[in-house]
């Protein structure tokens, strides 16, 4: 046997529809309500981890005392350790962004502190230092970030980005902190200030690196050295009420076709048979028929079948009494079935099911004297249908035979009629042809995700021209975004 890696491809393309214009979006991923609450707290998980520690600029200042004077003062090392954001956030889809507001937000900063005071009174200088923490409560941050489509990528922007300090207390500590705890309004309306300028500041530099990320994506994956799969995305991102729809060309083409950006959108939709799910992957029909189309014209779609179930049926004896004529001429010879196909398949998909007619043609060949002879050629066409599932984070698949019909295109050994030959062609495509595409279709499908997530309580859904895989995801690896090379950076002001 030989190619036989495209069979799996065809089944795969049973399980999904075929046929539209260029031009078009057609795969969609629609993140849905509880998808957007699970990218907050991924997305506010790693704000938290990126922000801490963050150093605040110090500062040093005069304060007048009473008797006294002026006495320097000066808060070092001011350091934010830990935030904790707690239950109290929210996300939203705007008309053109997102909006994401975290309340009641309490911190823990840490700091030195030190003064010193000297005057022509006091021949000696007058001095002391220790430590202090610092507790921040009731802390509102917000952003509001822009999704756009920039030459067939994505670009993250921040059209806003605040932050606001409701409480703060200073505990000094060391020396005798007790009799300096007044100055400490000398350092409170600094570091309230320093915290509400930090925040938002290293929250969009953080976005800013999110973005060069997005862009780095590619355009184009291949998956071999025959097809790639076109990533473009297609116009901006749709908002709904509560979802985000992600547009991609997502059609199949030559690993060295060049790409060209797709600008027509397809109608938002969030149909997942009622459930509740993060993510949404639509898939159009022209996804799987344009594959298809990129091996058939590479010449891929080709299997030689030299063994089967009943191995007499590859012998010419078997067809003695079937085509005379064949025995005659090659009498107890081997044989082969050299099958390629014709053209593309067609394929189809309701609510009920997905379909396909397959066209091909069939080389009778003859092992005769170590000489390989084609004998006969027969056009067969095959209806099938099929069903796809999920399980874990694989897709699955099963197809079974519906009708075929046989002509004959050309013989060397005489005309036969096509009647004689059936029985034994739809023995042969029960059990040698769909049990080998359902046996690889069992190994099942994996989802590529992004590194660091898993998809779980994945189902497969059909409707008219679609196939949509509803899915939840799982963040696997808290650390993995933080190890990006794009996304790390210190972060010290």
């Amino acid at each position: 046997m030989a190619n036989l890696h495209l069979l799996p491809l065809l089944l795969l393309a049973l399980l999904s529809p075929a046929g539209a214009a260029s031009g078009e979006a057609h795969a969609s991923a629609v993140v849905a309500e509880k998808g957007l609450d699970f990218a907050k707290g991924v997305l506010i998980g790693e704000a938290v981890r990126s922000l801490t520690p963050l150093r605040l600029p110090g500062v040093e200042k005069a304060v007048r005392v009473p008797f006294l004077g002026a006495i320097r003062v000066a808060a070092t090392n001011i350091t934010l350790f830990h935030l904790d954001v707690g239950d109290d956030s929210a996300i939203h889809p705007g008309d053109t962004a997102l909006v994401v507001v975290a309340s009641g937000v309490s911190a823990n900063l840490s700091m030195a502190w030190s003064y010193y005071y000297d005057s022509w009174l006091f021949p000696i200088e007058i001095s002391d230092r220790g430590t202090a923490s610092i507790l921040v409560q009731g802390m509102e941050v917000g952003i509001t970030m822009q999704i756009k489509n920039y030459n067939g990528s994505l670009s993250l922007s921040v059209l806003q980005c605040g932050c606001n300090v409701k409480d703060l207390v200073i505990s000094l500590d060391g020396g005798a902190s007790w009799f300096y705890q007044g100055l400490i309004n000398a350092f409170e309306d600094h570091i309230r200030a320093a915290v509400e300028k930090a925040i938002p500041e290293n929250i969009i530099d953080g976005t800013s690196k999110l973005d060069s990320l997005l862009q780095s994506l590619p355009r184009s994956v291949n998956l071999d050295n025959i097809s790639a799969l076109n990533m473009t995305f297609v116009n901006d991102p749709q908002y709904g009420n509560s979802s985000i729809e992600f547009d991609i060309n997502g059609l199949f083409s030559s690993a060295t076709a060049k790409l060209s950006n797709s600008q027509k959108h397809p109608q938002l939709s969030l149909s997942c048979g009622g459930a509740s799910k993060m993510l949404l992957l639509s898939l159009d029909e022209a996804v799987f028929n344009s594959a298809l189309e990129v091996y058939f014209k590479a010449g891929s779609m080709h299997w030689v079948v030299d063994k089967i179930p009943d191995q007499s049926l590859l012998n010419t004896a078997s067809w003695k009494f079937i085509i005379p004529r064949l025995y005659w001429s090659y009498p107890n010879d081997d044989m082969l079935l050299n099958i390629s196909m014709a053209s593309p398949p067609v394929m189809r998909i309701t609510s009920e099911k997905i379909g396909a007619t397959i066209y091909a043609d069939m080389i009778i060949d003859v092992l005769h004297d170590k000489e390989t002879i084609p004998v006969a050629c027969i056009s067969v066409v095959v209806s099938a249908s099929g069903v796809a599932e999920a399980a874990g984070n694989k897709v699955y698949g099963k197809v079974e035979l519906g009708n075929f019909s046989l002509a004959l295109k050309w013989s060397k050994i005489g005309n036969f009629h096509m009647s004689l030959i059936q029985g034994v062609i739809r023995v042969f495509l029960n059990t040698v042809c769909m049990p080998y595409l359902n046996s690889r279709l069992g190994h099942g499908v994996i989802l590529p995700v992004v590194h660091g997530f898993t998809l779980k309580d994945i189902y497969v859904l059909t409707s008219p021209e679609k196939l949509t895989l509803c899915s939840d995801v799982a963040f696997a690896n808290a650390s993995s975004l933080a190890t990006l090379p794009i996304l790390r950076s210190p972060r010290v002001l």
